[in-house]
């Protein structure tokens, strides 16, 4: 479970960290098992190399041993004066099998000591062959041990035994272990730095792409510009295929949403023309129904001309200058409330859309707040990260009577309005959401803080 974990937490990451990860954890794991690998080789060969100091001086006393005299005298030196001071950890024995204590001939450092047997309890060793093996000391320290029969005929059999002190190859060993561990430490530190050169290197043709497609986003570039390796040209090039295309779709829209107004507009001018003078209730109920179609056509066509240029790039309107403006015509407006209109919003923040359509979304709001106010509409403005994007939100709360929560919904539909007796067609934030949607954006309605109501838009932000 927490394999999966982790693998779920990096398929959310960047390439980068991705490969950076991926690099770093099979280089320690490769190192880790090389290392594991080596340390074992080296100590086996160190083994083997003392075995075979071990078995030159068992040699020298199988000499001595095949030497014409009497077998059982003294054996002599062998050739290291270590085997002649007291516990010093190099030590010999000669024995026969099964024989008694006094049949024992020892080296002079065991002290009257013995050395372990190597031979099976089980009985299973073979007369002549050559064991290897650890024991302890007379003073319990570990000793490395090789032991061989010899059989001289007449003489009979006997049994040599020699003993080393295992720290030899401990140490030894230890000091290789950690040679080998500087010695991958650093050369991990060199693969890691070198497999970070080579993510960037490698990764930078997307980092470049990616620079390209955030001019383009913001308008300073209308395509991708510039070289890339093969394996990522044909993706530049199917995107500014795309763009391309997109701007012809729009383009033919905007021609089709002109010549659709040209089509509807002459007819109902010369319908309206036709009945201005008529006095009977036909032509009267005619210039009704025509000037319904006319807004009807104007509305729609705006909306069509609003999604056209939500669909392009590299449009963006800074929202303070705009806030600010709408807030000094609304205070002209509703001179006779004395109204205080406050306004908060960051310098930095920037609507990704026409100018038009952010004048016309945050002036019905406003314009809804002043007439409903008492005296009072505080405007404020944040950006707020989402899907790792910016959004505006812009907050319009005033200090009127509100409205009850099951009919703020109701107030969004087109035609809805909560007071007969005040100016206006209920169209005001209808068209906010509508316009807002085209945003990918939302219109909500809450109670405020104030007391009166509060509407809160969610408009996309500049991402650069």
């Amino acid at each position: 479970m927490e394999v999966q974990q982790v693998l779920k937490r990096l398929a959310g990451r960047s390439i980068a960290v991705r490969l950076a990860v991926s690099a770093v954890f099979w280089s320690f794991a490769i190192l880790l098992i090389s290392g594991l690998i080596l340390a074992a080789l080296y100590r086996d060969n160190t083994e083997r190399a003392f075995d075979q100091r071990l078995l030159v001086y068992a040699n020298t006393l199988a000499s001595n041993l095949v030497t014409p005299g009497d077998p059982d005298r003294d054996l002599g030196p062998i050739g290291d004066p270590r085997f002649d001071l007291p516990l010093s950890g190099w030590y010999w024995q000669v024995t026969r099998p099964n024989g008694k204590p006094g049949d024992i001939r020892s080296s002079k450092s065991l002290f009257g000591g013995q050395l372990p047997s190597l031979a099976p309890v089980d009985g299973s060793a073979k007369f002549g062959e050559i064991r290897r093996g650890y024991g302890k000391a007379p003073d319990d320290r570990g000793l490395r041990l090789v032991e061989r029969d010899i059989d001289l005929g007449q003489e009979g059999r006997f049994i040599i035994r020699i003993g080393g002190p295992a720290d030899e190859i401990d140490d030894s060993a230890r000091r290789f272990s950690f040679a080998l561990f500087v010695t991958f430490s650093l050369l991990g530190l060199a693969l890691g730095f070198t497999t970070l050169l080579q993510i960037r290197f490698g990764l930078q043709p997307l980092a470049q792409l990616r620079r390209a497609l955030g001019a383009i986003r913001r308008g300073e570039v209308e395509r991708i510009q510039g070289e890339y390796p093969r394996d990522i040209a044909p993706l530049a090039s199917e995107i500014n295929l795309l763009l391309e295309t997109n701007r012809e779709i729009l383009e033919r829209a905007r021609t089709q949403v002109g010549n659709l107004a040209h089509a509807l507009k002459t007819p109902l001018s010369v319908v309206v023309n036709e009945v201005e003078n008529a006095p009977n209730e036909v032509a009267t109920k005619v210039r009704e129904q025509a000037a319904i179609m006319r807004d009807q056509v104007n509305y729609y066509l705006d909306r069509a001309r609003a999604a056209a240029i939500a669909g392009t790039l590299g449009t963006f309107t800074d929202v303070e200058p705009v806030l600010s403006a709408l807030a000094r015509t609304f205070g002209k407006i509703y001179r006779d409330k004395d109204l205080q209109i406050e306004i908060s919003a960051p310098p930095t923040a920037r609507f990704r859309g026409e100018r038009q359509d952010l004048q016309e979304m945050a002036g019905n709001l406003i314009d809804n707040a002043a007439k409903w106010a008492v005296g009072r509409v505080d405007i404020k403005v944040k950006v707020i990260q989402q899907d790792e994007r910016p959004w505006i939100h812009l907050i319009i709360d005033d200090d009127g009577p509100g409205l009850p929560e099951g009919a703020r919904e109701e107030m969004l539909k087109r035609g809805r309005r909560l007071d007969e007796t005040k100016p206006g067609s209920g169209l005001g934030l209808s068209i906010v959401s509508d316009l807002a949607a085209l945003y990918r954006g939302r219109l909500r309605l809450e109670a405020s803080p104030l007391g009166g109501l509060r509407a809160k838009l969610e408009l996309p932000g500049d991402g650069s």
